[in-house]
């Protein structure tokens, strides 16, 4: 069995929507090259915060 890592071992980003600092899940494990956003809130708000004009 694997040994468990403490979430302060795990890669982070800052979201592009909120800025807040995100750690990577597992369910990101494929793509984590791709994510960009914390949430699936901020994701569908991204609109807010880049040019939507």
């Amino acid at each position: 069995m694997a040994k468990m890592r403490r979430k302060a071992d795990l890669p982070t980003k800052i979201c592009a929507t909120c800025g807040l600092s995100f750690a990577w899940r597992k369910k990101w494990a494929r793509d984590w090259d791709s994510v960009r956003y914390c949430s699936e809130r901020c994701r569908r708000n991204k609109q807010a915060g880049e040019g939507a004009g």
